[in-house]
């Protein structure tokens, strides 16, 4: 039998806040799926690690930029920025924050299962 399934991120089933932003969740079959807004200020290793434990975000990131820029350090040093239009890979073990004034709105299809989840 085939699935058919669509929920509106307008109408989240889960919101989770954390300083300088939030993320809007719905589950879709089995993806986690969500709209992330990052407002100025923002930095992981700040904002989300206190919640995650960890030394940098173990979360892979499959996504789409809608508005804003985000730069992002893998542990290894290599590092990019995302702004509108760039649909991006992020894999574990990065710190990430926003550039600029203006927040980040990201679409994320892989890296939000347990995402700032107390």
């Amino acid at each position: 039998m085939s699935t058919l399934a669509a929920k509106n991120l307008g109408s989240p089933e889960e919101v989770r806040r954390f300083p300088h932003g939030h993320v809007d969740l719905v589950t879709v079959g089995d993806t986690v799926a969500g709209k992330a807004e990052f407002e100025p200020g923002w930095r992981w290793s700040n904002d989300v690690k206190p919640i995650a434990g960890t030394e940098s975000c173990q979360a892979m990131h499959t996504g789409y930029v809608i508005s804003g820029r985000m730069h992002v350090r893998m542990d290894d040093g290599t590092e990019a920025e995302a702004g509108p239009g760039d649909a991006v890979l992020i894999e574990p073990g990065h710190d990430a924050w926003i550039v600029g004034d203006e927040k980040c709105v990201m679409l994320d299809f892989t890296g939000l299962t347990n995402y700032a989840k107390q």
